[in-house]
């Protein structure tokens, strides 16, 4: 059972010396107690404390950052079994497996899609993130030669894959800096694999059968002295796939099993079923996802999943308040004001670009709410339409002292017009007809 903050300060040293990165022991303990602390960071704790206070305080599933740099990226740090318990934090890595028996043009052309392709959605730019390189030739040369080829044309997250001691000696003299992921240790060479990546500071994948091997192989790799470790499953179909994933999240969010409180590891290109294998991986619980190149329109749909499963549900996708331009409006042009809940903005944007209507878009922040929500609640009124128009300078911008509101902001027309003087247009309810309102009824203006 987890420990309350105060139960945990008392154990804590009470130097208030700062080392951890807070300013006292007590707000160090309140951190431990809500899973956003380590206990490792406290310097004056004896190995009993930290036995004691590491199982009840760590995050359950560990925070492990796979590479260095702008494209590195964490997974794990998850606190719920499902989403609207209150959200998942840390996206799955998405990364796409190459071979080293390939040619160096296609490893390259690879890589420098993963490098370069980005799918923008609701005002978030998707993309990949790393390349996998297994050491299918079993040749160490072979192998180091196609991670040099990726690192050669861009700076990803790797993951190298591989059943040869030397291979990875021979790759990881040239990346073993920037920590990729190395795959895998088994309970018959964990000890030469923690050897390696405590060498170069990288995190593990584990790969057992069983959930009490996992247990065994963690607690090994844990002794040898490597903490940062992700499991490979095996799991023998998407089925399996499902009851591992689960178990495992559920014995390591009840804090049931703390040894299995690592992220999870899943190759979907092993699966028949390519993009199922992919969402299942999104949706139950994966850290790191394997796949080969991805066609366009599987891979948008493999980042559109994910983007949706990793917004909080608890809090609405919003756009930064302002005053935006579509096309290149001129003084005449109309303003059309709207709140600032991401797919409203997108979709009324869309269908101005449509109409080909140059316009300002005066963004209003109703905290994410929808224009009939933040109507019904209060957040969209006369004085914030008021103090936006001041704001973000709309007059100067303008040679007119008219405004386009949602027609599910009608009500407001009237007090909008007394607060801003301004005059007040009521648009359409329905934004597919925004293009004939302007063509009918500003032409009028």
């Amino acid at each position: 059972m987890a420990l309350k903050a105060l139960d945990i300060y008392k154990i804590l040293p009470k130097k208030n010396c700062k080392e951890c990165g807070d300013p006292t022991c007590l707000t160090f303990a309140m951190k431990l107690a809500s899973g956003k602390a380590d206990v490792d960071l406290c310097p004056h704790l004896d190995d009993s404390a930290k036995s004691l206070l590491g199982a009840t305080t760590r995050p359950p599933i560990r925070l492990i950052k796979i590479g260095v740099g702008e494209r590195s990226f964490a997974v794990g740090e998850e606190f719920v079994l499902y989403r609207h318990d209150k959200t998942f934090y840390h996206p799955p890595g998405i990364l796409f497996k190459v071979l080293d028996t390939q040619s160096d043009e296609e490893i390259a052309s690879v890589t420098k899609r993963v490098r370069d392709e980005i799918f923008t959605r609701i005002g978030t730019d998707l993309r990949f993130n790393g390349i996998a390189i297994e050491n299918s030739s079993g040749s160490a040369e072979k192998f180091a030669q196609a991670v040099a080829t990726v690192e050669e044309n861009a700076d990803l997250p790797l993951v190298l894959i591989s059943k040869n001691f030397e291979a990875f000696n021979e790759a990881l003299v040239q990346v073993g800096s920037y920590q990729p992921l190395i795959h895998a240790a088994t309970m018959e060479n964990f000890r030469e694999m923690c050897a390696i990546v405590k060498k170069h500071n990288c995190p593990l994948v584990i790969k057992a059968y069983g959930l009490e091997e996992f247990i065994v192989l963690a607690k090994s790799c844990s002794e040898e002295g490597v903490k940062k470790l992700v499991m490979d499953l095996c799991p023998q179909s998407l089925g399996d796939y499902i009851m591992l994933s689960t178990a495992v999240r559920q014995l390591a969010i009840t804090r049931a099993v703390p040894d299995l409180g690592y992220p999870v590891y899943f190759d979907a290109a092993n699966s028949q079923l390519q993009d199922a294998a992919i969402a299942l991986g999104i949706i139950k619980y994966a850290s790191i996802i394997i796949t080969p190149p991805l066609p366009v329109a599987s891979a948008k749909a493999a980042l559109t999943l994910r983007q949706n499963i990793y917004t909080d549900p608890q809090k609405p996708i919003q756009m930064n308040p302002g005053l935006y331009r579509v096309g290149a409006p001129g003084k005449d042009a109309p303003v059309l004001m709207t709140v600032n809940f991401s797919l409203t903005f997108f979709t009324l944007e869309g269908y101005l670009e449509s109409s080909r209507i140059p316009c300002f878009l005066l963004i209003v922040d109703t905290e994410g709410l929808s224009v009939l929500t933040s109507v019904a609640a209060g957040k969209l009124n006369e004085t914030l339409v008021h103090d936006s128009i001041k704001k973000f300078d709309v007059e100067n911008e303008v040679s007119h002292k008219t405004l386009i509101i949602p027609g599910y902001s009608a009500p407001l027309s009237g007090r909008i017009e007394e607060v801003t003087g301004w005059k007040v247009m009521v648009g359409p309810r329905d934004a597919a007809e925004i293009g004939k309102y302007l063509q009918e009824e500003w032409k009028k203006q």
